[in-house]
Parts: C-alpha cells; structure tokens; sequence
C-alpha cells in the first residue's frame, strides 16, 4: 500500500488549519482526501472552494442529483474514498 505524508490536524497552521476548521463545521470530520493534499495549504484550500462551490452552492442541479452524479462518477472511476 502506498504511504502520503500528511499533516495532522493537530500540527496544521494558517491555511492548512482553516481548511481543516471548515471541514470540520461541515461534515464533523476532515476526509482521508483533503488530508492527502495537505502538504500544500493554497493548493488544498482551492480544490475545497472548487468543491464547495460545485456540491454545496445552489446551482442547476439539485443537491440530491448533485451526489448522486458525484457518486456514479466515482463509482465508474473505482475510486471509493
């Protein structure tokens, strides 16, 4: 199994531990993927706008068929995180 260093929640600072704080508040915990880029603060901070501003902001879609979509591509990329 391949190892990605990470950092910790416990040792993130500025960036890195806002981007941790927010994940946090909104889903109760910080997910494996967002810790897998954590090395790079600014770089994780924009893939967590990218993805809020996709999945959790109104747009066409509806949130259920925004998951769902999220899900099936998931599923066809065999990515299970």
């Amino acid at each position: 199994m391949a190892f990605v260093s990470q950092v910790g929640e416990a040792d993130a600072t500025g960036v890195l531990q806002r981007v941790y704080a927010a994940a946090q508040s909104r889903a109760g915990t910080v997910a494996n993927i967002i810790k897998v880029m954590s090395l790079d603060g600014r770089s994780v901070q924009a893939s967590m706008q990218f993805y809020v501003s996709l999945m959790k902001s109104p747009n066409a879609l509806d949130a259920a068929r925004r998951e769902m979509l999220a899900t099936v591509v998931s599923n066809v990329n065999e990515c299970y995180y």
